[in-house]
């Protein structure tokens, strides 16, 4: 049974490809609203019912905003700044799901929403019940195993998927790169804590470093250093949120020797120093 309002913070466990960190249901207010405020994940809404109007202050010169309504959705990207109002009179009733990833960019593209078309409208309406499914389902098991709902979250963005384009996902696969680009998360996962650097990682795989480079962000939609840095960035997270370690023995878990080094790549990526990051987020 799903209440009024509901929040969940997810157990973050650094799943590469796809990670989930918050979800929650909320039964808007006349006139409720929330921003302008940007995002440090991807945040997809569902709306239940009512209806309720969506302002994207990165594009105010071209769609100041957009009406949104009954089984349709809003994505929210990382760095975008927004404003969404519930309707005075039928306030949205809507779940939501942050999630994040290597492959989080990608997906979205695929299904059709991007910075600027933040706006989800299924084409193929037979799906809407499999997406709902499966956000109803993560949301009414919070205490269920990790594996499990980041499960869901897969048929949940295929749903989403499918939706829109009927065909789904399928990629023209290059088993050469994809072999490349799992050694290097791999030993980016293994390694992170070390002082290691791009050149490491592409001697690893064996290949020329700017080659890989090139390969590496043609399959990931990042560079390696943007890669490495945000992998460092969420190990921190977790560690800032649930050990009682001090900011310097987190910069130095995650492969930092110089602290002020770490706090300022933290605050660039982040928006806020470790130490206000770990005030706001742990209860």
């Amino acid at each position: 049974m799903l209440k009024d309002f509901e929040a969940h913070v997810f157990p973050n466990e650094n799943f590469i490809d796809l990670d989930m960190y918050q979800f929650g249901h909320e039964k808007c207010k006349p006139g409720h609203s929330f921003g302008p405020a940007a995002r440090q994940h991807f945040l997809f809404h569902y709306i239940i019912r009512g209806k309720g109007i969506l302002i994207d202050h990165d594009l105010r010169n071209l769609t100041p905003s957009y009406e949104i309504g009954e089984n349709q959705g809003f994505l929210l990207k990382p760095g975008q700044l927004t404003t969404y109002i519930a309707d005075a009179s039928e306030p949205w009733e809507y779940m939501w799901i942050e999630f994040d990833g290597m492959r989080a960019r990608g997906l979205m593209d695929i299904a059709g929403l991007t910075g600027k078309n933040p706006v989800f409208t299924a084409k193929f309406t037979e799906y809407l019940p499999e997406i709902k499914e499966h956000m109803y389902y993560i949301l009414n098991h919070e205490d269920e195993d990790t594996v499990c709902l980041i499960g869901h979250l897969y048929l949940f963005l295929h749903a989403l998927i499918r939706s829109v384009n009927e065909k789904g996902y399928r990629p023209q696969r290059n088993k050469l790169v994809d072999f490349y680009m799992r050694e290097a998360t791999a030993f980016i996962d293994n390694n992170y804590e070390k002082d290691i650097s791009v050149q490491d990682i592409a001697r690893n795989c064996g290949l020329d470093r700017s080659y890989f480079g090139k390969i590496f962000k043609e399959a990931m939609g990042y560079t390696p250093q943007e890669f490495l840095l945000s992998f460092r960035i969420s190990k921190a997270q977790d560690l800032l949120k649930n050990s009682p370690m001090s900011v310097g023995e987190i910069s130095h878990a995650v492969g930092y020797e110089n602290q002020l080094h770490f706090s300022r790549a933290f605050a660039k990526f982040c928006g806020m120093s470790p130490t206000a990051w770990r005030k706001s987020n742990v209860r």
